[in-house]
């Protein structure tokens, strides 16, 4: 075989060479990553169950370059902050980002309670402030961030939680982490949207009762979802629902983005960002169910102005004071009500029915579709243990021609109703996937759960996200 020109040789060379770079640099980040020395010290032994430590971030994402405030609370003398990012690491889950860092302690003041609305809202003072470096491009990526508190001498251990963002970076996966709907069930201080009576506003200036670190605890949705996406080296960055609320065109940086377990608290600004990202070709997946039933709106923080600090949800039109301005379509009620009407499933596929299902089965509806290939299911086939606790259905309001996967009878109340995971093509050429149940990612990863581990739903995972472009 003739052999080209050695000058168009070396032209052909670089010109591989360089499209495999561009295309394996985005990807390799997550890889490189991931290679690095994992820790299991990040995992709580000794929890602060009485809050003999406890803390919050004054931002819920922080964008690499810039920096964010860690406020403590504790009575020990001293506490020391330890800081990891998740991850795979080899199964380990975690990493060390640098050296424990030792403070001495403070007792806060008391915070502030607003006894129309039942915000609490805590003036802490002291924080330590922490500085995400933007270079190199390979430390500190985007991802989910632990702080481990621990004070001293006791070692009493309480976490705080913040995502690490990349604004300007191109990913193909946008994994966002639903902190308004954590927010809207801490009861930290006495109160939340779920207490009785309950608040009208919540804050995000203050502790997560418990351990304090959603993405671990709350269900486990978001980091078994977490954990699979980067053992399998998938390109992703992350951000919160705050962000999606207030930086609409960077959802269409990415090819897809991806909602994880319960994500039920949206603003109108979110529900419009996600909607304009799908018009543009953006990919949805929903791993998730009851997602974007209320309708929120954030406000500044009461002490300090800070943006975005405070969590509105009256749930009755009449309570809100929005409903007698001139938007009542921001009053804070369901979206499907009547006043709003903007039905979930009009995005997303399917929505959530009242009240919370048994713990049961997947069942498969659609086993020829592509994405359940390889998997081998065949129709009436189980996955066993990845429905619940809350699950979603095809509505009236649901998009034409939208696919039934998947269609699991379960209980509510001695009353058998039906769960569906579905897909549907928007005008734009995107793909909008819901798994129609919180339960989904159980599925994908041993953590927590290692008997719901399921080899077809982790299929059926790379399937969407290759359709996807990731």
């Amino acid at each position: 075989m003739r052999l080209a020109h050695p000058v168009v040789r070396f032209a052909l060379m670089m010109f591989v060479a360089g499209q495999f770079a561009g295309s394996a640099a985005a990807r390799s980040l997550i890889q490189q990553e991931n290679a690095k020395e994992g820790a299991t010290d990040w995992v709580l032994t000794n929890p602060a169950k009485n809050r003999e430590i406890e803390g919050y971030a004054s931002l819920t994402s922080v964008n690499r370059g810039d920096a964010l405030s860690l406020y403590v609370n504790t009575s020990a003398p001293l506490y020391e902050i330890d800081l990891f990012r998740l991850g795979w690491y080899g199964g380990k889950g975690a990493r060390r980002m640098a050296a424990a860092i030792r403070r001495p302690g403070v007792s806060q003041p008391r915070p502030f309670v607003d006894a129309s609305t039942h915000l609490v809202e805590c003036r802490w003072i002291k924080p330590y402030v922490l500085s995400i470096p933007k270079t190199p491009p390979t430390e500190w990526i985007s991802g989910m961030y632990l702080v481990k508190l621990t004070t001293v001498p006791s070692g009493r251990q309480a976490y705080i939680s913040f995502v690490v963002r990349e604004d300007a970076r191109r990913s193909a996966l946008l994994f966002q982490s639903s902190v308004a709907t954590y927010q809207a069930y801490n009861t930290w201080g006495g109160w939340s949207l779920y207490t009785n009576p309950r608040a009208f506003k919540v804050s995000f200036d203050r502790p997560f009762l418990g351990l304090g670190a959603p993405p671990v605890f709350e269900g486990a949705w978001e980091y078994s979802m977490l954990r699979f996406l980067e053992r399998e080296g998938y390109d992703v960055t992350y951000c919160t629902d705050l962000d999606t609320h207030e930086q609409g065109k960077s959802l269409l940086l990415h090819k897809a983005f991806i909602v994880v377990g319960h994500d039920e608290y949206w603003s109108w600004e979110m529900r419009n960002n996600v909607e304009a990202a799908r018009d543009h070709g953006v990919n949805l997946g929903f791993f998730s169910a009851d997602d974007a039933y209320w309708q929120v709106r954030f406000e500044k923080s009461v002490s300090s102005g800070a943006p975005d600090r405070v969590m509105v949800c009256y749930k009755d039109k009449n309570l809100d004071p929005q409903f007698h301005s001139g938007k009542p379509y921001l009053t804070t009620v369901a979206f499907r009500n009547s006043l709003i009407n903007r039905p979930e499933a009009q995005l997303i596929g399917v929505m959530a029915d009242h009240g919370h299902g048994e713990d049961t089965d997947i069942v498969i509806q659609e086993p020829s579709s592509w994405i359940f290939a390889n998997t081998r299911l065949k129709k009436g086939d189980r996955l066993k243990g990845l429905l619940g606790y809350e699950n979603d259905r095809i509505y009236d309001s649901s998009p034409y021609g939208v696919q039934d996967l998947a269609h699991s009878p379960f209980k509510v109340n001695g009353k058998v109703i039906y769960s569906d995971m579905t897909v549907y093509t928007a005008a734009s050429g995107s793909l909008v996937v819901a798994t129609g149940s919180m339960q989904w990612c159980w599925g994908l990863d041993a953590y927590p759960r290692r008997n719901r581990l399921s080899r077809a739903a982790q299929q059926a995972t790379r399937n969407i996200l290759h359709k996807f472009g990731a």
